[in-house]
C-alpha cells in the first residue's frame, strides 16, 4: 500500500512527462483499480504486456524522481513548515509545491 501511496505522489509530480499511453495505463492500474486482465482485454494485448507496460511507467517515474528530486524537496519543505512558527512563512513553504 506504501508503494501505491508513493507512485500516485509521483505521477502528481511527473505525469506530464508520460506519453498519453503511459498515462492511460497508469491511471487504468492506479485509479481505475483495473487489474492486468482487465487491461489486456481494453487493449487487446496479452496480460504480460500490460504487466510490462505498467512497470515500465513506474520505473519511469522512479527515474523522474532520482533526477530531478521533487518528491524529496517537497516532504522536506512541509517537515520544515511544520517547525516554524511565523504563519506567513508558513504558508508560503507549505504553497511552494
Amino acid at each position: 500500500m506504501e508503494d501505491v501511496v508513493y507512485y500516485n505522489a509521483l505521477y502528481d509530480l511527473y505525469g506530464s512527462l508520460l506519453t498519453e499511453k503511459q498515462r492511460e495505463y497508469f491511471e487504468d492500474y492506479y485509479f481505475h483499480n483495473l487489474s492486468y486482465a482487465e487491461m489486456a482485454d481494453n487493449y487487446d494485448v496479452s496480460r504480460n504486456a500490460m504487466f510490462k507496460q505498467v512497470h515500465i511507467v513506474v520505473e519511469k517515474l522512479k527515474e523522474y524522481e532520482e533526477a530531478l528530486q521533487l518528491f524529496k524537496k517537497k516532504k522536506l519543505l512541509l517537515e520544515l513548515a511544520e517547525k516554524v512558527s511565523d504563519k506567513k512563512v508558513k504558508e508560503t513553504l507549505e504553497n511552494i509545491f
